[in-house]
């Protein structure tokens, strides 16, 4: 009865688009249930950030808005670029970046490799790989705190009982030179099935006929995953570096839960310095030139790298 009752509301046009009574085509009407959603988004996204570059101009502080508001140009950026503390949390993300990515493509293909060759109990061995993705950060941060704990974590147990150090003689999360890869461990271990299924959906995407080709041309396996695998799964593996890097740049509760920064600031990502910023020392506007450099940083690596993810796929 629906059915009948739209087929006498449309009409047909001369160009063979439908035209429903009241006069509105079918893009119209599309635009007509979307562009409220869109207009929210904007709304929602746009403002914020506007706002935000407005008040990096500016010596606001949130906890003093009685206080004549200064126009002071772009002093807090150079504050900001000179800032020998900034540039070491900085480094820190970059190590943190760079070092759970490559673990993580690394080990993400390795994995997706293994399972895309069919075998009895595939289906359970991927359910259980993917089950540290659905954890919320919080509860993994939380679960890798007691692990890593000297009198009662077990993961100092195993590691000295492996190298023949007494547990309680370290710390992973307490130790200087530990204490960064406590946190890359710790985020490999949760993300790496999220890299896995992307690069499973690039080998499942890759047509059998063509290793069969392969074969009838006396390729070697190892030939064929050099020059086949690797060429058409490296569109999926761009593009899972592309999100792991964007979400990895804003880490924030697992390191919180985890080491809160420290020891000292060693572990301080650029994430956790620019809340303490805003939201500690309360300088508003400090804090919102730190968040413009940041946006505009991950803006335009992600733009570059898209180019080049771009140029990649159209090989």
């Amino acid at each position: 009865m629906i059915e009948r009752s739209m087929e006498r509301l449309a009409e047909k046009t001369p160009n063979g688009v439908a035209r429903y009574a009241g006069g509105l085509s079918d893009k119209k009407l599309a635009w007509l249930f979307v562009a409220p959603s869109i207009l929210l988004l904007l709304a929602i996204n746009i403002f914020p950030l506007i706002w935000t570059i407005y008040l990096s101009f500016t010596n606001y502080r949130v906890n003093r808005p009685n206080r004549d508001v200064d126009w002071i140009g772009l002093r807090n950026y150079e504050r900001i670029l000179n800032d020998t503390d900034i540039w070491q949390t900085m480094q820190a993300t970059a190590h943190f970046l760079i070092s759970t990515i490559v673990l993580q493509v690394l080990l993400g293909f390795a994995l997706a490799f293994l399972i895309n060759k069919k075998f009895r109990g595939n289906d359970v061995l991927t359910t259980l790989i993917v089950i540290p993705m659905m954890l919320s950060p919080a509860v993994v941060g939380n679960f890798w705190t007691f692990l890593y704990q000297p009198q009662i974590g077990l993961f100092n147990y195993v590691v000295g009982f492996l190298s023949g150090v007494d547990p309680s003689a370290f710390s992973m999360i307490g130790d200087v030179s530990l204490a960064p890869w406590a946190i890359v461990i710790v985020d490999t271990w949760m993300w790496t099935p999220f890299v896995m299924l992307i690069c499973l959906a690039g080998l499942r995407s890759i047509p059998n006929s063509i290793y069969e080709a392969a074969e009838c041309d006396r390729a070697s396996s190892w030939r064929q995953f050099w020059t086949i695998t690797i060429p058409m799964v490296l569109p999926f593996l761009m593009l899972a570096v592309l999100f792991r890097g964007i979400e990895n740049f804003k880490m924030f509760d697992l390191v919180v839960q985890l080491t809160g920064g420290g020891p000292g600031s060693l572990t301080t990502l650029s994430s956790i310095d620019l809340k303490r910023e805003a939201f500690e020392k309360w300088k508003t506007g400090y804090s919102s030139a730190y968040a413009v450099i940041l946006f505009v940083t991950v803006f335009g690596l992600a733009s570059v790298y898209v180019k080049a993810l771009n140029k990649v796929k159209d090989r």
